[in-house]
């Protein structure tokens, strides 16, 4: 069996306990009926939620109300020979109040006046004994008012102590946000403050790399050119040097694209053309690849001010990406829709494999430069996405569980960004 929570009682319910303490020695003392209904009333009061806690709150809100106008009711029966003229009256409080903490104001008002209802129901048996003088219905009348007054004073402080409530909550939530969106803008500022430091190094060190590369490819095909006859030997081993030096050129050529500072050429783009062009490329570049390619595009897409080719370039190297990642087959969902980035309407594209995933831990420095998983990879790819990415105004984000696969959405905003300057016409 679950063991329940000992009930803790506050200062306000010892408060009540003593309260009604004093209640039970006044006149009528010793009235045994009296006495059990104020306990009755203090069980109800100080035990509701264990009362009710099995009970839907709405419901149990009805409940206890009606419990409290019941007590109260019978409390002016055995407190007075006239209970209509009973002090103990004031009683009829406690659900009014109790109503008026729960329920907008006109709930509030019926509850009220059930109130009232039950309170005057002590008229009738009066009157067949006495006369309804004219002070006697003033004094019966103020009474009443007085319930309606209480309600509906408690009623609207509670009710602007609950705007205000909401109101400090929305602001909470709003400074939480712009917390969060502060802190997201100082990594990417930091981060930006590497890319551009370790630009200006890869542009340093790519310039003096490729002179000496120059000379040796040259001097290479002069050596095969001179000897190649007389030496086979020589003339493979010239070649080899010469390919090598292709392939340090192209490196180089990748360290000059992250690190020169991009200038795209705005024109309107329709997104799916530009991913069909780029899932074409992969297509062919693994054309016996066992990959179920699943595409959808949503048909209100706008067109959206791009670079074509460094879009492309983003397209592919995410499309490449996920080829490498299901050497055995799988899975690559592609779709683009209507998004929203910082209150600006944007289009989202998604680009979702089912590979092995992406550990947690080095998901946050996979758009690092030179921070690379793959044997003989260098780590430019996805910094130079990132890249494009940001100088269209636009959003990387991904999404990886291991075993499961990797998604990537990008959100492009819908308009004209703030670097571009003029947009040409559309394509």
């Amino acid at each position: 069996m679950l063991n329940q929570k000992p009930m803790e009682l506050s200062w306000v319910d010892l408060l009540w306990v003593v309260l009604l303490g004093v209640l039970a020695v006044l006149p009528p003392i010793f009235e045994v009926h009296k006495d059990l209904i104020l306990l009755a009333i203090g069980a109800t009061q100080l035990l509701e939620q264990r009362i009710f806690g099995q009970i839907r709150p709405a419901r149990a809100r009805v409940y206890s109300i009606l419990i409290k106008i019941l007590l109260a009711t019978l409390l002016l029966g055995h407190t007075g020979s006239i209970p209509i003229n009973s002090s103990y009256y004031l009683i009829f409080y406690l659900p009014v109040v109790s109503a008026a903490m729960i329920y907008d104001i006109w709930r509030t008002l019926f509850w009220t006046f059930l109130s009232s209802a039950a309170y005057c129901s002590y008229l009738i048996p009066a009157l067949e004994d006495y006369e309804l003088t004219a002070s006697g219905a003033t004094e019966l009348a103020i009474r009443i008012l007085f319930f309606f007054l209480a309600a509906i004073v408690v009623n609207r402080f509670v009710e602007e102590t609950r705007r205000q409530s909401k109101r400090y909550q929305l602001l909470a939530e709003a400074q939480a946000e712009t917390n969060r969106r502060l802190e997201q803008a100082q990594v990417e500022m930091r981060r930006s403050e590497r890319l551009a430091a370790l630009g200006q190094l890869s542009a340093g060190l790519a310039h003096e790399i490729r002179n000496p590369l120059g000379v040796i490819k040259g001097s290479a095909e002069m050596l095969s050119q001179k000897i190649a006859k007389s030496d086979p030997l020589v003339s493979e081993l010239a070649g080899y040097i010469s390919s090598e030096v292709n392939r340090l050129n192209a490196l180089v050529n990748r360290f000059l694209d992250f690190a020169r500072p991009l200038q795209p050429d705005f024109s309107l783009e329709k997104v799916p053309s530009l991913l069909d062009q780029s899932l074409k490329v992969a297509q062919e570049r693994w054309p016996e690849a066992k990959v179920e390619l699943e595409k959808n595009y949503a048909p209100d897409l706008p067109s959206l001010s791009l670079d074509a080719g460094l879009c492309e370039q983003v397209f592919t190297n995410l499309f490449f990406n996920a080829y490498e990642a299901m050497p055995n087959g799988g899975k690559l969902r592609v779709a683009a829709s209507r998004a929203n980035l910082h209150s600006q309407d944007a289009v989202v594209i998604e680009i979702e494999d089912t590979g092995p995933g992406i550990p947690p831990e080095i998901q946050d420095q996979i758009f690092n430069p030179f921070f690379t998983t793959k044997k003989g990879g260098v780590g430019l790819g996805l910094s130079i996405v990132s890249k494009i990415i940001d100088n269209h105004g636009g959003e990387i984000k991904v999404q990886s569980s291991p075993g499961k696969g990797t998604c990537f959405r990008i959100l492009f905003p819908v308009g004209t960004p703030l670097t571009q300057g003029a947009v040409s016409e559309e394509r």
